[in-house]
């Protein structure tokens, strides 16, 4: 049996990612995969995600230099979620978000408002020139 079969693909052909930094375990990004992605991500060691809002693969990094080196791929009990551990390069220390931050989940509920967290590493407008 091919290992992608056992992923449990979504009604669109996707499942969730989660991307965790080796080493401090911190939770940088969520993205989508599609069969293609994880194919590719496994073969070259670098993330390749879906992107939904542009319809195409999106591999990591291809615009703004913050690629993500794959370590590990892990896959939840339930065969619906998949976990890859890896390294943020391109920047140090890296930069994950587009927003030019260290994670994507740089929002935290404070007595009901939301408040950045996390400073910006890198001006947003910077990273895609």
């Amino acid at each position: 049996m091919n290992w992608l079969d056992e992923v449990k693909w979504d009604d669109k052909g996707l499942v969730p990612v989660i991307a965790q930094e080796l080493g401090t375990g911190d939770v940088l990004m969520f993205a989508w995969m599609n069969r293609e992605a994880l194919a590719l991500t496994a073969e070259r060691g670098q993330a390749v995600y879906w992107s939904r809002s542009r319809n195409k693969l999106w591999h990591k990094g291809e615009e703004s230099g913050h690629f993500q080196q794959v370590h590990a791929i892990r896959m939840d009990c339930d065969n619906d979620v998949v976990l890859l551990t890896i390294t943020q390069l391109g920047h140090e220390p890296g930069i994950a978000c587009h927003t030019g931050r260290h994670s994507c989940f740089f929002q935290k509920l404070e007595n009901g408002v939301w408040s950045a967290t996390e400073p910006v590493l890198k001006d947003p407008a910077k990273i895609y020139e």
